[in-house]
């Protein structure tokens, strides 16, 4: 599969064009392009610092193996099940094996790139809820990676299989500019992080019933990520977790500080229904809006 995935300093260039092009659009009195502009910026320069993380860390690789296998051995000690049973049950069938590796290729970013855009077009006021979950837990995300741990797909004394190269859809080669995304990064899993912010997104915010679709989503994205072997069931418990804490810490602000604009757009606000105005009683129990008697003086 060709990899078509931005280096981090050609998503960084970018992401300065269009910081540049938000402020040009301030400038020429366009808020709703120039807000566009700036949240595009963001998303890419997140994704530059994803690329970035791939190639620092705070330890030696040489033990990013060794981590596996212990958190492998860990989850079936505790009786969770085993990954590479699952993976064994799907690659008789070739064709469930290439639409795993595709949906795993394409559907992490398209899906939250399709949400945001979404909630930013039909949902302004929810928006920067989603958008700050979206960037604390990436954040925290990344800051776990620095410490490397292999998939799965690198221990086939384990019994795993890497299908994505055994099916010539590996992502993790010939990237444009000849740079791969890191391999290295499986703990936790910013696929799982980011696929169940999506379905918590399009839940809260949509009102159609349609809105329990996306919840299909981050089912398949779990299921795909396991038979796959991309990401361990601990590499999705402790993304969840830290999505978790996200929204927790969001709560917090909103309680320590007032309704920062990130919460209070994520709150239903007391009779704001549509077509409703907010109105007063005047003193008479009327129920009419408030007026105020000096405007009625003759100066």
């Amino acid at each position: 599969m060709q990899n078509l995935t931005l280096t981090w300093q050609s998503a960084g260039g970018a992401a300065v064009v269009l910081y540049g092009g938000a402020f040009a659009a301030a400038k020429v009195r366009k808020p709703w392009l120039s807000a566009l502009l700036r949240e595009a910026g963001t998303l890419l320069a997140l994704f530059a610092l994803w690329q970035l993380v791939g190639r620092l860390s705070v330890m030696g690789t040489d033990h990013a193996l060794d981590r596996a296998s212990w958190i492998h051995r860990t989850e079936l000690a505790i009786g969770l099940p085993d990954e590479a049973s699952w993976q064994a049950a799907v690659t008789p069938y070739p064709v469930l094996v290439r639409l795993a590796n595709y949906y795993y290729a394409t559907m992490h970013f398209a899906v939250m790139l399709g949400v945001l855009l979404w909630v930013f077009l039909r949902h302004r006021e929810r928006y920067a809820w989603v958008r700050n979950t979206v960037v604390i837990t990436t954040a925290v995300c990344l800051l776990v990676q620095f410490i490397p741990v292999a998939p799965p797909r690198m221990l086939p004394q384990n019994g795993f299989v890497d299908v994505a190269a055994q099916y010539g859809q590996s992502v993790y080669g010939g990237a444009v500019g000849g740079v791969v995304a890191d391999q290295l990064s499986a703990m936790p899993s910013v696929h799982v992080a980011w696929c169940v912010l999506a379905a918590v997104a399009v839940v809260r915010v949509s009102p159609s019933r349609l809105r329990w679709v996306m919840v299909l989503h981050a089912v398949l994205t779990v299921a795909v990520v396991v038979v796959t072997a991309n990401h361990f069931w601990a590499d999705g418990i402790v993304a969840v977790a830290i999505l978790l804490c996200a929204y927790a810490a969001q709560a917090l602000a909103a309680r320590l500080w007032g309704r920062t604009p990130a919460v209070a757009e994520a709150l239903p606000r007391s009779g704001d229904e549509p077509g409703r105005t907010d109105e007063r009683t005047d003193g008479r129990g009327t129920g009419g809006r408030r007026t105020d008697d000096r405007s009625r003086q003759v100066t």
